[in-house]
């Protein structure tokens, strides 16, 4: 009789397996596909359980293997998936990342209607917006510009300079070549953790320093499928020996930003009131995460992209310093009123982030089927907002479209509806004036010291690497204004 059940059991475990793999691997994916070729929307097609991967890791690897000239066409590089896909199938195309469908959408008109939209029709992972609410305002408090320490930045950014000088004294010479990636970097990480975690900074040091080491470790293998077709097995969840150290340090950066959440606790009476309950304070956690390491490379990036663009444009480079010159006058560093008088740097910076924008897309999900753009997407849709493209599109900005030309920005909404490097919305960057305080301060003390240009040893390769950073570092030739 045992036996006889064992073998009922098990029949019928293969049977509900077989039906999930069918429905999940095979119908639905097929389904939606289907759904978007009525409504003319195609794409490289599905295949199943993998999807589309193994050819988006093609396309990256064939990218980032062909040299690119000294210009600011990175579209083919840096984004290659959408550069490839969006010529043979428009710019609003769908491919599959496995069994999940991700829409590509590249209209500006569309996107702004998403990243405003605020009845819960888009969302990152459909989260709780009363629940991401409360830990936005907890972010808003560590990041308001009345926390924003701009002599701490001054000092820091002062320090930093005072190490080159040393090194180029050492040389003996008038010059020094410094490889400026790695040291905006570090000055990143200084800054942030500063007047994030202000007296916990060698806290916040000790987070960045587990970060880096999860960066290092070897990269996890692709998903792959595994018995039931309901649900997707991640490597990431077997306790090999790296997955065990991967888990020791993200326990470690936990432990590290909640003592820091902790003691700014006990100082901040409106973020006491706050923090009610566990679950709510391990959200916090991930939010602090999220927006300490995409802080701190995207400030690096847009500060590196912002002096390699100066070095190839010397002209702009003249002009930037002649206005930090005569915005600071006679004193050595800015101050919290003379950085929104430096208007021609605004200038500088947002054209830094249109064509160097340090994200390709923004992520969003419908949390139920909805209307857009005349299209109809159903619930769990991913939706790849392609920025770069709009960024990078010659029916928005021109025929000059892929050329460094700051005054694009001398009025300062003629380009909203197509440029929003921070999101727009209830999600727009929470950290955005932090970062733009921050690169201003390193661009007009640096402006004040240094003249600079590319060195013989720079190879221009963008490459998205978590943001668009330059593949091998960004070398340059500094001397004293």
């Amino acid at each position: 009789m045992f036996l006889t059940f064992l073998v009922m059991l098990l029949t019928t475990i293969g049977v509900v397996s077989t039906i999930n793999f069918v429905y999940h691997v095979l119908w639905l994916p097929y389904k939606i596909q289907s759904h978007f070729l009525k409504q003319g929307v195609c794409g490289p097609g599905y295949r199943p359980v993998f999807g589309n991967t193994a050819e988006i890791r093609r396309l990256a690897a064939e990218a980032v293997s062909k040299p690119m000239t000294l210009d600011h066409k990175i579209l083919p590089r840096a984004f290659a998936r959408y550069h490839l896909w969006s010529a043979l199938h428009g710019t609003t195309f769908l491919y599959w990342l496995g069994t999940k469908p991700v829409l590509v959408i590249a209209d500006p008109t569309m996107i702004k209607e998403v990243l405003m939209n605020t009845g819960g029709s888009f969302e990152k992972g459909c989260s709780d917006p009363l629940e991401w609410g409360c830990h936005r305002r907890i972010c808003s408090l560590a990041l308001n510009m009345d926390h924003v320490k701009v002599p701490k930045m001054v000092e820091i950014t002062s320090k930093m300079l005072g190490k080159l000088e040393e090194k180029k004294g050492s040389t003996g010479r008038d010059e020094v070549e410094i490889d400026v990636h790695k040291q905006l970097h570090q000055l990143s990480a200084d800054i942030i953790s500063a007047t994030m975690f202000g007296s916990s900074f060698k806290e916040g040091k000790r987070i960045l320093s587990y970060k880096k080491s999860l960066l290092t470790m070897p990269p996890l293998p692709s998903t792959f499928f595994l018995s039931s077709a309901s649900s997707f097995c991640h490597y990431r969840f077997l306790p090999t020996a790296t997955n065990r150290e991967r888990w020791r340090i993200d326990k470690d950066i936990n432990r590290s930003i909640r003592k820091v959440i902790e003691s700014n606790n006990r100082r901040e009476e409106n973020t006491r009131n706050l923090l009610t309950d566990e679950l709510e304070i391990e959200g916090i956690v991930n939010e602090c995460k999220t927006f300490y390491f995409a802080g701190k490379e995207t400030n690096a990036n847009v500060l590196t992209w912002a002096i390699v663009l100066l070095s190839i444009h010397q002209d702009w480079q003249v002009k930037a310093r002649e206005e930090v010159t005569r915005v600071l006058g006679d004193e050595e560093s800015p101050t919290a009123d003379t950085l929104s008088e430096l208007k021609l740097i605004q200038m500088i910076l947002n054209e830094t982030l249109r064509l160097y924008a340090p994200v390709t897309f923004f992520v969003r999900k419908t949390c139920k089927d909805v209307q857009l753009g005349g299209l109809n997407i159903p619930s769990g849709t991913q939706l790849a907002l392609a920025i770069m493209a709009i960024n990078h599109d010659v029916q928005i900005w021109g025929e000059d479209v892929d050329e460094f030309i700051p005054e694009r920005f001398s009025e300062p909404r003629k380009h909203l509806s197509a440029f929003f490097p921070w999101g727009l919305g209830p999600r727009t960057c929470v950290g955005q004036n932090l970062a733009m305080v921050e690169v201003k301060i390193a661009l007009s003390m640096i402006f004040r010291r240094y003249s600079f240009t590319l060195s013989p040893t720079y190879v221009h390769a963008p490459i998205m690497i978590l943001t668009v950073q330059p593949q091998n570092g960004a070398p340059l030739i500094l001397q004293r204004a």
